[in-house]
């Protein structure tokens, strides 16, 4: 069946609905930031909840109520898939400020050793040690393997269904892992490795290498709650040891997942489902889980990339005003900015130049690590201005946008029941927790 006859023609938001979602996206930056953090004791550990988290709590709150809201506030459906559509973009700058991050720790990096390359395997196997055996527990068939062969993003989707077909029960399983990650994986991740890190049992790079899972809003969510736990310094080898990792995750994972990831859990659900299997309402015949969700998205010109950028960056800045304390007038805060703009522009450019061989982010990520690579001519200013912007204040943005986001793919989830989704965010949970053990292992380093 082609796309065409399953998804409708995709709506465009007007441009009045667009400066609406910018003002609506702006004003959920402000208020998560004037929140801050905030600590929720548990036993001997605590929970910090970030703005990143406020941000996307509050944008799911106002799609999943537009129809409540007077006209000139609604987040209707279009805006909605405009703002899904603006997450790439905006997700840029913040891969250009852990680029720069990453330029400068590159020697602290290097002395990692093995740690930061076999902390990959937990990646792209703990999705399915963790989740595979609860799914047959929970009765789940064969939608188990879509749903625990990997964290279910879009390369994901592509690869179950050329191999499967999206009506199959993989695909099934694939699209309900994809829909829960986009509907509550940044709130559940920063959950985790926030109460993770406050028990102390980790090394915090160990932890800073798990957060790169190869979602850059998952990622984002994970190293921001383990950065919000650390001093300054200890913050910012955080961010570049969860940018390498995570630049890894996804210039290897196609290729992991499709060769490594999915013959395993294949081989592993034959052996283990005459074991753990059962059949329950979960064993799912429903015909057509992602029947609601849209996967066409409204496409941006290059023109209008440029202006997200400039009003994110403007947007951050606030942000990084209101929780770090630099005036979004400093000279030298809006001179860091207007680098990570640049940075994110040539990048982009190389993408477009190389006929989108490489993604964006590969090219974004390379010019922000050199031109803040030790020996570099100027890195030490360029580090010295982009680091007056804190990573964070770039991360509140993405998650407001993502926030906005949700409600379009909500019909959808309530179709998936809760066994399908305790399962996705064990499969999320094991691609942070593997790739942090075994992280932990390598580094032979005490907390």
């Amino acid at each position: 069946m082609s796309t065409q006859s399953v998804y409708p023609p995709v709506r465009v938001a007007s441009m009045g609905e667009q400066t609406r979602l910018f003002i609506a996206a702006f004003v959920i930056v402000l208020i998560a930031e004037f929140i801050g953090n905030v600590s929720i004791p548990l036993g001997s550990t605590e929970i910090v909840l970030l703005p990143l988290l406020w941000a996307v709590l509050i944008g799911a709150v106002l799609g999943l109520n537009a129809k409540r809201m007077p006209a000139g506030v609604r987040i209707n459906s279009d805006m909605q898939r405009t703002a899904a559509s603006l997450l790439q973009p905006v997700l840029l700058l913040f891969i250009a400020k852990l680029g720069l991050l990453v330029g400068g720790a590159i020697p602290k990096l290097v002395a990692s050793g093995a740690g930061l390359l076999f902390q990959e395997f937990g990646h792209f196997f703990g999705t399915m040690i963790f989740g595979l055996p609860l799914a047959l527990l929970l009765g789940i068939k064969r939608q188990a393997i879509g749903a625990t062969f990997s964290v279910g993003r879009e390369p994901s989707l592509a690869i179950i269904g050329e191999r499967f077909g999206m009506k199959s029960p993989e695909g099934q399983g694939v699209l309900a892992e994809y829909l829960t990650g986009t509907v509550f994986g940044a709130v559940f991740i920063a959950l985790l490795a926030g109460l993770l890190t406050s028990l102390g049992i980790f090394n915090p790079l160990a932890l800073a290498m798990g957060a790169g899972v190869g979602s850059g809003s998952l990622m984002a969510a994970a190293s921001g709650a383990i950065a919000a736990q650390q001093p300054p310094e200890v913050a910012k080898d955080i961010a570049a040891f969860a940018a390498a990792s995570n630049l890894i995750t996804t210039t290897i994972g196609t290729y992991f997942t499709l060769f490594l990831s999915l013959p395993f859990t294949l081989w592993a659900y034959k052996v283990l489902e005459p074991i753990l299997g059962r059949t329950t309402k979960a064993s799912i015949d429903a015909a057509d889980i992602g029947a609601d969700i849209e996967h066409e998205l409204p496409k941006s010109g290059i023109g209008a990339q440029i202006v997200v950028w400039i009003a994110v960056g403007v947007f951050s800045l606030f942000g990084n005003w209101i929780n770090y304390k630099v005036p979004a007038t400093d000279p030298a805060a809006i001179a860091g900015m207007a680098i990570i703009v640049g940075v994110v522009g040539v990048g982009y450019a190389l993408y477009r130049l190389t006929a989108r061989k490489l993604p964006a982010v590969i090219w974004v990520s390379l010019i922000g690590m050199i031109l803040t690579y030790p020996g570099f001519p100027g890195a030490h200013d360029i580090a010295a201005l982009t680091g007056k912007i804190n990573f964070l204040a770039l991360s509140t943005p993405i998650l407001a946008f993502a926030g906005l986001s949700i409600a379009k793919d909500v019909p959808a989830f309530r179709r998936l029941g809760w066994r399908i989704v305790a399962v996705s965010f064990a499969a999320n949970g094991g691609t942070f927790i593997g790739a942090t053990i075994i992280a932990q292992f390598f580094m032979h380093s005490p907390v």
